[in-house]
């Protein structure tokens, strides 16, 4: 790192360098989808930072990137940092690749200082979290976390199968369970990531420790009308599909924000996209689709208010003589963050001017998936103008400088736990 610039000034130039270029697959807007040219290009130069910082780099069956800092000791067990170089498309230049260029620059500060811990450190680049490359997600860290799934491999995204295009990259679905790690080589799971919401913003905080993911349900809903001329079809006569769905939509809402307890448990109900057939501005449309997205902190919490938009859903369908289907195509769980590492993780954050509030993540992350078999948490740092998934994401270097003590904050609170 030069010495003219601050380390949030070098994450942040860092992450900027890798939103153009051969870093991207497109030169109009950042796009980095797993195992695309511009994947391994980013691949290539993170390995590089990572020696630099003074760690051995590896690559494992599932084509993450992992850098290792050795402990006191050399073969002990690791404290894992780690989140996604993937992006969505027309994406932001902080989401996910933030976490990883900053745990390197923690490393970077240990080595230049020669110090090592009891535990190792170490860092993992995912590929697919964001599923822009195929129809689902976190794939890299499922399989290191053991939860490899065979019919994952037949899905189709623009370039093939997951097999082929993993076979084509020199990599095998078959050999997947082996990028699995032993439960008793990873002490812990350490994710930092932009907030990707208004929180913290709001609340005049630049950090927050995470206590839990959202659990998420995901489907496709599909309203069948009858078609008709919108001159001479009747009002009390016609099943419109998108009067149905307009009604249908107002109602997830509805659900949302009147659910009991719904605000304080991070509920919230969205449907972000709509078809309507035939399509036509004189014609009475007989089919809609669209998607609907359902998330809370707890799953409980989420699969009744999943319950209520449905039996929503079957009374005005009832109603409008219209045929209504929901398609449920992802059920993730959400999780539940390591509640002593969150108190870590908090008090680091709070003497860093952070928030002394954990909060819930409406997004879904890694963490998700590590959390089901090792002691998980995540650090949150402020999303100016709470956007995210869009070219506009940024992060103020002065915050980014912050996470990056707290998280040096937090090892030092770690290493005190442990050997207590």
């Amino acid at each position: 790192m030069s010495e003219m610039m601050t380390t949030g000034q070098n994450v942040v130039a860092r992450c900027r360098l890798l939103s153009a270029g051969v870093y991207s697959e497109t030169q109009d807007g950042l796009f980095r989808p797993w195992l695309s040219d511009s994947f391994f290009q980013a691949q290539a130069i993170l390995s590089e930072w990572m020696i630099q910082a003074g760690m051995q780099v590896r690559y494992d069956a599932a084509g993450n990137l992992i850098g290792r800092y050795e402990a006191c000791i050399p073969g002990q067990a690791a404290i894992l940092f780690g989140s996604h170089i993937d992006t969505v498309a027309n994406g932001g230049c902080f989401d996910g690749l933030l976490g990883v260029i900053l745990a390197i620059s923690v490393v970077e500060q240990l080595s230049q200082a020669q110090k090592r811990y009891p535990f190792a450190i170490e860092i993992i680049a995912f590929g697919d979290e964001e599923g822009s490359a195929f129809p689902v997600s976190m794939m890299t860290s499922r399989a290191v976390s053991g939860e490899v799934n065979p019919e994952d491999w037949a899905l189709i995204g623009p370039s093939g199968t997951v097999a082929e295009v993993m076979r084509a990259r020199g990599l095998s679905c078959s050999d997947l369970s082996k990028a699995g790690r032993n439960a008793e080589d990873i002490i812990a799971f350490v994710e930092a990531h932009i907030e990707q919401g208004p929180v913290l913003e709001a609340q005049e905080f630049s950090l927050a420790a995470v206590r839990s993911i959202a659990a998420q349900r995901r489907g496709t809903v599909t309203i069948i009308g009858h078609a008709g001329h919108a001159g001479t079809l009747p009002m009390v006569m016609r099943r419109d599909a998108l009067a149905a769905a307009a009604e249908a939509v107002l109602s997830v809402e509805r659900v949302a924000v009147e659910f009991p307890y719904g605000a304080e448990g991070g509920l919230v109900a969205t449907v972000g996209r709509l078809e309507v057939f035939p399509g036509g501005s004189n014609v009475v449309a007989d089919r809609v689709e669209f998607s609907l997205d359902v998330r809370a902190g707890a799953r409980s919490l989420r699969d009744a208010a999943v319950q209520q938009i449905e039996n929503a859903f079957r009374d005005l369908a009832q109603r409008r003589g219209v045929t209504l289907s929901c398609a449920w195509q992802q059920d993730l769980e959400g999780a539940e963050c390591d509640p002593t590492l969150v108190r870590m993780m908090q008090k680091a954050a709070e003497s860093e001017g952070g928030s002394d509030v954990a909060l819930v993540s409406g997004a879904g992350h890694d963490t998700m998936v590590m959390a089901r078999r090792w002691p998980s948490v995540m650090l949150f740092i402020r999303s100016p103008g709470g956007i995210s998934h869009h070219p506009d994401e940024t992060v103020l270097e002065d915050d980014v400088d912050a996470a990056h003590r707290t998280l040096l904050g937090f090892l030092e609170r770690l290493n005190l736990n442990q050997k207590n």
